[in-house]
């Protein structure tokens, strides 16, 4: 068993970022601006993005989804998800099949579409990276609300940072709540969780809960902490339900 040491429970990294990151300042684009950008993205996502991601889900990691069928009632209709970060390519392929033929978006941080090609390519499979000043703050907040208006999900993953195969849920801010704060939108949740298989070996099994409302009556502030304690409650409930651990992560103290 590989043994990592952490020092910081919020952002310690495990991966190693590009050498050279893409500012996301000013007019960054987050949607394409013309039909032609429009009609290459829909073909990336569906006909070359989608196919990997069903192989990658369901044939090779044999993915299993509890309760996929709470997403139903709301095919049509726009939400957000939040959901542990453990694994690059399982995380960045699996919504992919549990949401089809919903398309999602995910906030990611500026890394991710920073490579030189793979970076165009994340983008057009819906990557929307932080913004870092007021301009491109402002073009992400109207992205954000059109892909919800438009019938969408956006995937956050609050704790930030990739943990491969951690199995709790790491304390993570409420900061990224105040957009389903702001929308009075549903909220779900994506727990992956690694289980030991009857025979030995792992199995991988994300479980999905919600929808989670605020209730009415509540200010803005007041939404974001109640879905912030909704959610870190019930990902925390279900990360105990891993059994398997494949990399043991223990604080650099301990050495």
């Amino acid at each position: 068993m590989k043994v990592y040491y952490y020092q910081d429970l919020l952002n310690d990294e495990f991966t190693l970022p590009p050498k050279k990151l893409q500012r996301i300042v000013g007019d960054y684009h987050y949607a394409p601006k013309t039909r032609l950008g429009r009609i290459k993205t829909w073909m990336v996502y569906r006909l070359v993005a989608t196919p990997i991601a069903y192989l990658y889900t369901s044939v090779i990691r044999r993915i299993r989804f509890i309760n996929q069928q709470a997403l139903r009632p709301y095919r049509k209709s726009g939400y957000f998800i939040y959901a542990n970060h453990t694994h690059a390519q399982a995380d960045a392929f699996s919504p992919h099949v549990v949401l089809f033929p919903k398309k999602n978006y995910t906030i990611v941080n500026a890394s991710n579409v920073s490579l030189p090609v793979l970076g165009n390519a994340t983008k057009m499979l819906g990557a929307l990276p932080l913004p870092e000043d007021l301009q491109s703050s402002k073009n992400f907040i109207r992205t954000l609300e059109m892909r919800i208006r438009e019938g969408h999900s956006v995937l956050i993953y609050p704790e930030a940072h990739v943990w491969p195969y951690y199995t709790k849920i790491r304390p993570f801010t409420n900061n990224s709540f105040k957009y389903p704060a702001k929308l009075e939108v549903p909220v779900f949740t994506f727990t992956t969780t690694y289980q030991t298989r009857r025979f030995g070996g792992m199995k991988t099994v994300i479980y999905v809960d919600g929808p989670f409302l605020s209730p009415s009556g509540l200010d803005q502030k007041d939404r974001q902490n109640y879905l912030h304690q909704q959610v870190y409650t019930i990902m925390s409930k279900r990360a105990q339900l891993s059994t398997y651990e494949k990399i043991k992560y223990q604080p650099k103290e301990s050495l």
